[in-house]
């Protein structure tokens, strides 16, 4: 983790310091930018390993920085935790539904912060066999880190496609949300529940008819992947 990068975006100079100490303690190297003009200038010349982008930023809002980041194919890959004072389930489900991998609302603990910080760390850099898993039309490759739909290529999260990976290399098994979040979001990581719903529902609409049937709800479970009805 010595060797990991981490922007940190935030209009107030205190808290990228204090952010900043707390980090390069733990072995990280720290950039900083106090808005997103600066941040979008640090990502594309230094491209971060991760990025903890506050909500509220004077100009472009950090919400909508984490939207672009996540649409644009250069970007859509390095893992954003949001940090706001926002601590309402609605602006949480936002952060997510753009494409944030974790939410941390201030005030937080910097022991708090570098342990969600690891964990995300550690589910962007998990892959498990190159070799491309097919179900019909549904194909996800590995290597490419490419999801294709009856050989188009699908729009999809890196949440997202961790989510399906797992899914098409454990099929036909009811897992609950707590077991999702171990497997696909990490050990240790300080996630609720409901951020699985959110994340399925982002799935399912990328997978589109007939495919986001395979992605079935289990009444008192969970979820399973499985290609009978």
């Amino acid at each position: 983790m010595a060797d990991k990068t981490i922007l940190i975006v935030d209009d107030e100079a205190p808290i990228r310091e204090m952010i900043a100490v707390a980090l390069e303690m733990a072995g990280y190297h720290c950039l900083e930018a106090e808005n997103t003009q600066q941040a979008h200038a640090a990502i594309i010349d230094s491209r971060p390993d991760l990025i903890l982008l506050d909500w509220m930023l004077p100009g472009t809002s950090g919400i909508e920085l984490a939207r672009r980041l996540k649409r644009d194919e250069l970007t859509s890959d390095i893992p954003i935790i949001m940090l706001t004072a926002k601590g309402e389930e609605d602006n949480k489900v936002q952060g997510l539904e753009v494409g944030a991998d974790d939410y941390i609302t201030k005030p937080f603990s910097p022991r708090e912060l570098v342990a969600r910080l690891k964990a995300v760390l550690r589910r962007a850099g998990a892959l498990d066999d190159e070799t491309p898993i097919e179900v019909g039309g549904l194909c996800l490759d590995p290597v490419s880190h490419r999801v294709t739909i009856d050989g188009t290529p699908a729009e999809i999260g890196p949440t997202e496609y961790r989510l399906l990976q797992f899914f098409m290399t454990h099929q036909e098994r009811a897992y609950t949300r707590s077991q999702l979040l171990d497997q696909v979001w990490g050990g240790n990581v300080y996630v609720e529940e409901r951020t699985v719903d959110v994340h399925i529902r982002r799935l399912r609409k990328a997978l589109g008819s007939p495919y986001d049937g395979l992605v079935q709800t289990v009444r008192g479970t969970g979820y399973r992947f499985s290609t009978k009805v």
